[in-house]
């Protein structure tokens, strides 16, 4: 073995997974951020984390509200989920700018894309301040799946999107 960068292994790793976090605007409407870091923490209580650049808009409305939906979106949005990751919400609706379809979710404001495969609706518990990234570890309250949709992966260090086959 070669000692390699960091970013080098995430080439080495893939497929990662991706998730599209939902916030609520102060305007009442939904940002959308694309995520690749995050994971299941817990089952009992049922739990995830995931990270988030210090400066992201979608991290200051979490933090903000407490409120989040990740989800885990569908083959049929994946140019619009790599538009979310490369723009920011502050000054840009990116439903409107990237044309995504936004569905309801029971008990929440915040919408999500209709496209999507697993929904995690969540209260933020805590964060944590990790090198150039806040933690964010959230208790999870309802979760909703459609097994027709096909997930996303991050491919080839985070610069392609597409599903695992």
């Amino acid at each position: 073995m070669e000692k390699i960068k960091l970013a080098q292994a995430s080439h080495l790793t893939s497929p990662n997974p991706v998730t599209v976090v939902c916030t609520e605007k102060p305007d009442g409407s939904t940002n959308l951020a694309t995520v690749s870091w995050w994971t299941y923490l817990s089952f009992n209580p049922n739990m995830i984390a995931f990270a988030m650049a210090k400066t992201s808009y979608s991290g200051e409305r979490v933090r903000e509200t407490g409120n989040v939906i990740v989800t885990v979106p569908g083959a049929e949005i994946a140019d619009a989920v790599m538009g979310c990751g490369s723009t920011t919400g502050r000054n840009t609706d990116k439903v409107a700018k990237f044309g995504i379809e936004l569905a309801s979710v029971e008990g929440s404001k915040i919408q999500i894309p209709a496209y999507s495969r697993v929904a995690i609706q969540c209260h933020m518990k805590e964060y944590h301040e990790t090198g150039d990234h806040y933690l964010y570890i959230c208790e999870v309250g309802q979760v909703y799946g459609n097994e027709a949709e096909e997930a996303l992966f991050a491919w080839s260090g985070y610069s392609q999107l597409r599903p695992a086959k």
